[in-house]
């Protein structure tokens, strides 16, 4: 819907940008547009009704039930993040470490898509993915992406960005400051030393930090902390809000998990995950680009 009524105002242009660089000719159906502007306002139409066409085909071919919302063009000035209220540690905001949130301030209708661990490797998975043109945000951890780098690295390459959860996922508060900085310093060793990039986005293992958490993850380089608002799996969602909807500027988290762990795949919690929040009007942004 959106493309057709960014092509009809196109169209409806067209004939007043073209009087100031040449002659357009009358209504003649597929005559071709003479003048300068009115050719670029219809080259960019139908790159519009192409991408479009693309987009509604690969929903029909991965069993959506609707075609994805495009997520509106990244912010030229980014949104200023800020640690979530009752989420601080003893002096955050004195010591300058990184932001936790589990929302990015935002009124467009729009979510983020974040994965963690690394345990399931499904190749249609990045597909499916790179099809339907779904940004998504991974968060792995060594002790179950190392036996297939190569995979992540697939993942990075289709414009993926991969970020720390830890070495071995354990259960941050209950260890001394140095061990957590094990844990997160090694993570970034490895994605640097594996995909060339140091991350700047960690996410502590099941959402559990601390101050030497933080202090730790300062050291090694982080910025920021997102946690998540939602969580879909392949047959539910589960919310933090007591309202229990979906709010402009959420992280929604899942896991790489297949039929080992789920009653489907990672294509079937991507469909649920699609299905629900086109419905509601929302379109699936990239974290990086607000950050």
């Amino acid at each position: 819907m959106r493309v057709a009524l960014v092509v009809l105002a196109l169209a409806a242009l067209a004939p007043g940008c073209g009087r100031g660089g040449g002659e357009v000719p009358p209504a003649g159906g597929q005559q071709p547009l003479n003048a300068p502007p009115a050719r670029a306002l219809d080259s960019y139409a139908t790159k519009l009704r192409a991408a479009h066409a693309a987009r509604a085909a690969a929903a029909k071919r991965w069993g959506l039930k609707r075609v994805p919302l495009t997520a509106p063009p990244a912010p030229r000035k980014k949104p200023r993040i800020t640690t979530r209220e009752g989420f601080e540690v003893d002096g955050h905001r004195r010591l300058g470490l990184p932001p936790v949130f589990t929302t990015v301030p935002t009124k467009e209708k729009i979510v983020f898509l974040t994965i963690d661990d690394g345990s399931e490797k499904d190749p249609k998975f990045l597909r499916m993915m790179s099809d339907l043109r779904i940004p998504y945000t991974a968060f792995l951890s060594d002790y179950v992406v190392s036996d297939d780098y190569g995979y992540f690295k697939r993942m990075q390459d289709r414009g993926v960005t991969l970020n720390n959860h830890t070495l071995n996922h354990p259960y941050l508060p209950a260890l001394s400051y140095a061990r957590q900085k094990r844990e997160i310093c090694g993570m970034q060793k490895v994605i640097e030393e594996r995909y060339g990039t140091r991350p700047v986005l960690f996410r502590p293992p099941f959402g559990n930090y601390d101050r030497n958490t933080l202090r730790a993850a300062k050291r090694c380089g982080i910025e920021y902390v997102p946690l998540w608002n939602e969580e879909v799996f392949v047959d539910r969602w589960e919310y933090r809000e007591w309202d229990r909807e979906l709010h402009p500027g959420d992280i929604v988290l899942t896991h790489f998990r297949g039929p080992d762990d789920w009653d489907g795949t990672m294509r079937d919690m991507v469909r649920r995950f699609l299905n629900k929040v086109t419905a509601e009007g929302y379109a699936v942004a990239r974290l990086e680009d607000y950050l």
